[in-house]
């Protein structure tokens, strides 16, 4: 840090993203992106508005909100489009959390939200999951609290139900409910139908894992108008024009091309199943994910040591260093050739420590 850094950041722990190595070709299986490229009607119409990239974009996503809103039956005034989920997730702690509304997720879930906290001054409050790593739903009852809930939750892909979420909604009336769906399509049911019903929830979605665009950095923030006027008001307040041209474009034509999308969504289902029963054929314990990744763990093998000769084989796996869940990794679920590329090493590493 240099002598000018704010104090105000001092003790600012800034969140770790998943490795981007350049040193040699990797077999990518460490940041839950889509093994599939995007849609072809999505790379066409971003190739269009390249060619117009002179303009600024528009700050309203006008196109890209009425295709949204047509495609999940919601009204156009309740979405909000933003740079990845991420930037929604900053947005809900800005409008939504203060001295008398700090914020509450769980202890193992997914690290940006502890960032967002501290990087708005914001109390918080971590609950420890339960043993097996899924939400006690009661410790999230009446806490008149802004909560944010990852589901399913990161990293453990545990999803909580639609009637668990309702009662975590209906015992805070008065403070703000924000689910992070950010890996809802791959076998979870979404909270997007309730948004009519419940007045103070924010569902936050993304199209960098289900619809291929993680490069494109495009997110959501799905809920009733005044909550997205809310949001609005931070994002005018800070970007205005947060959403590329390109990106715009790319996520209409992913829109268009929806049951493209769909069918990876399938394929990885299918694929996350296959891995899960190879891992268990070699030893491996994971959680019930539905998610596109698993999380698993192997009685003989030391996490980090995993990982890391992983690595040193060309395939790149998370590995987190908390010590609940030091034990464990989190395996993006990718082609069948890139899964079996994975169980060759892993059986080859399991093999040399006999």
């Amino acid at each position: 840090m240099s002598r000018f850094f704010s104090e105000k950041y001092s003790n600012l722990e800034a969140y770790t993203p998943g490795e981007q190595p350049k040193d040699m070709q990797y077999v990518k299986l460490n940041t839950n992106e889509s093994p599939f490229p995007p849609s072809q009607k999505a790379q066409e119409y971003a190739a269009q508005a390249a060619q117009r990239l002179q303009l600024y974009c528009d700050p309203e996503c006008t196109v890209l909100r009425k295709t949204f809103a047509d495609t999940f039956g919601i009204d156009e005034d309740q979405v909000l489009f933003t740079n990845g989920s991420d930037d929604a997730l900053n947005f809900a702690f800005m409008a939504f959390c203060d001295e008398s509304h700090p914020a509450a997720f769980p202890d193992i879930t997914y690290g940006f939200y502890p960032v967002f906290a501290e990087l708005n001054h914001v109390p918080y409050e971590e609950i420890p999951l339960n043993e097996d790593f899924t939400i006690n739903v009661d410790n999230y009852c009446g806490i008149n609290k802004t909560i944010f809930i990852a589901n399913p939750n990161a990293p453990t892909g545990i999803p909580l139900s639609l009637e668990d979420i309702k009662k975590i909604l209906e015992s805070n009336p008065d403070n703000v409910v924000v689910i992070d769906e950010a890996y809802v399509d791959f076998g979870t049911e979404s909270a997007v139908g309730l948004i009519n019903e419940y007045d103070n929830l924010l569902v936050t979605q993304t199209f960098s894992k289900s619809r291929s665009l993680a490069g494109g950095r495009l997110g959501m923030a799905i809920g009733n108008a005044a909550l997205i006027r809310d949001l609005n008001t931070i994002k005018y307040s800070t970007n205005p024009y947060n959403i590329n041209t390109m990106t715009q474009a790319a996520g209409t034509g992913t829109l268009l091309d929806d049951e493209y999308s769909r069918r990876n969504c399938a394929v990885i289902a299918e694929n996350r199943a296959y891995l899960t029963e190879r891992l268990e054929k070699l030893g491996f314990i994971h959680t019930p994910s539905t998610a596109n990744f698993v999380f698993a763990k192997h009685p003989e093998l030391d996490g980090g040591e995993l990982y890391r000769k992983l690595k040193e084989r060309g395939v790149l796996i998370r590995h987190f260093t908390k010590e609940r869940i030091k034990d464990y990794n989190r395996i993006t679920v990718g082609t069948k050739e890139q899964l079996d590329i994975l169980l060759n090493k892993i059986g080859e590493i399991l093999e040399e420590a006999k």
